[in-house]
């Protein structure tokens, strides 16, 4: 008989694996990335308020029309990812359950409004506002890949709690069926 130690009864009794999305979202790298998709759209409302629209009456007509179009897309790409951010953080602090989260952020769309290269007259844009697209679109891909880490964790019923659980039962069960047969 086997003697166990304190750790191997420990290892027995967890069985849920661990959520990197959602331990992600009460950690500081969270807290970081909150920080910068709010600065990234207070300092995107500054340029559109302010030096965007000086240079904007600078461009030609497809350019006006680029610049329109753009600075739409960015702002409502901004406007989703500040939803996103603002949703799991009142998560983080208590204010909101996880699945008051889950059911508001269904209305929360993380999708690109739209490609910004394929847009006629993007190459006319002020290099300020074609940044401010870029970061943004930045931003926006490391929150979509932490959205699917904390949701596709959930979305898997099914599949077995811990897979190398799984592996080690099929193996002990191989090994137990020769051993029996000997």
């Amino acid at each position: 008989m086997a003697k166990t130690t304190g750790s191997d009864e420990r290892i027995d009794q967890v069985r849920e694996p661990i959520s990197f999305g959602r331990k992600a979202l009460s950690s500081e790298t969270f807290l970081a990335l909150f920080r910068e998709g709010m600065a990234l759209l207070e300092e995107t409302a500054d340029y559109l308020d302010g030096p965007g629209r000086e240079e904007s009456r600078e461009l030609s007509r497809v350019g006006s029309l680029a610049y329109a179009a753009e600075s739409m897309k960015l702002t409502t790409r901004l406007m989703q990812m500040a939803s996103w951010l603002l949703l799991h953080r009142a998560v983080n602090e208590g204010e909101m359950t996880q699945k008051q989260a889950e059911r508001e952020k269904s209305k929360v769309k993380l999708q690109d409004p739209g490609g910004a290269e394929a847009s006629a007259g993007f190459d006319e844009l002020p290099e300020a506002l074609r940044l401010l697209v870029e970061r943004s679109t930045r931003l926006q891909q490391r929150i979509q890949r932490l959205d699917q880490q904390i949701y596709e964790d959930d979305a898997a019923p099914g599949a077995p709690e811990n897979p190398l659980r799984d592996q080690l039962d099929r193996l002990s069960a191989a090994f137990g069926a020769v051993r029996q047969g000997d």
